[in-house]
């Protein structure tokens, strides 16, 4: 797999295509412009068939690389709770999921390049072997009806080899992603936003996202550094401080 080097600039992915209904969250059209990859809800967590239409047209118009941001069936949630699933259940919600967004991308004349879960899915599949596994299933199956295969984005941690080769084994390509505004625990993963200092402040963001682009590291909640490998950041524009704030984290990443 392609890593990034000094000579690349990293990607930013961002979540979007998240309002529903009259519910309207973020302001994509500001956030579109700025980033190179767009995680697009699917209708389980959020978003809806007209959402998603608007959001697959915003980034055509701007270029952006298009992935589906699936998640558990949880609208009053937002896709944070943790749902236990069987193996099948997952599979099924995944592939339900994506290729909804492919559809609607191949009538516009697009294609969707990358599956992100999100939330507690995403969390899950990181925490849990069996979780994993089916997500790893639900994307082998993608995969066989795909002209070009649908890469999956991971988190970027200290068991990125072992994930890579485990990817590697399926014919998945993995692209592990850091997150510019969480920080992050000793074992390398993200603090639970519920838990005090998990979300950084604007100065302590733009300090990691440096941190991640000159030396593939960030500092843990007990002040080690922590080498990890990533290929995209993950930003968040659900508002116009956020925006701005993209604005320079793109500027940073830049070689």
């Amino acid at each position: 797999m392609t890593r990034v080097d000094r000579g690349e600039r990293m990607k930013l992915n961002c979540d979007l295509g998240e309002s529903f209904g009259n519910w309207q969250m973020g302001v994509d059209d500001a956030v579109m412009p700025y980033i190179d990859m767009a995680n697009i809800a699917c209708g389980f967590h959020a978003g809806d068939a007209n959402v998603m239409h608007q959001t697959l047209q915003l980034a055509k118009r701007h270029g952006v690389e298009v992935g589906a941001h699936p998640g558990y069936l949880d609208l009053q949630g937002f896709g944070r709770r943790s749902i236990r699933h069987s193996r099948q259940e997952i599979i099924n919600l995944i592939l339900y999921q994506v290729s909804a967004l492919c559809g609607m991308a191949q009538a516009l004349g697009l294609r969707i390049s990358y599956v992100k879960p999100h939330g507690a899915l995403y969390n899950d599949m990181m925490a849990n072997e069996e979780v994993r596994e089916s997500v790893f299933a639900a994307m082998s199956l993608l995969n066989q009806t795909q002209e070009q295969p649908l890469a999956l984005v991971l988190l970027a941690n200290g068991e990125a080899d072992k994930l890579l080769q485990q990817g590697t084994d399926l014919g998945i390509q993995l692209l592990f992603e850091a997150f510019a505004d969480r920080r992050y625990t000793d074992a390398g993963a993200l603090m639970p936003r519920t838990q005090a200092g998990a979300l950084l402040t604007e100065a302590q963001m733009l300090a990691q996202v440096e941190q991640l682009v000159t030396t593939q590291s960030v500092t843990t909640e007990s002040g080690c550094a922590l080498k990890i490998r990533a290929d995209t950041i993950c930003v968040h524009g659900d508002n116009e401080a956020g925006v701005s704030q993209i604005k320079r984290i793109r500027a940073l990443c830049r070689p």
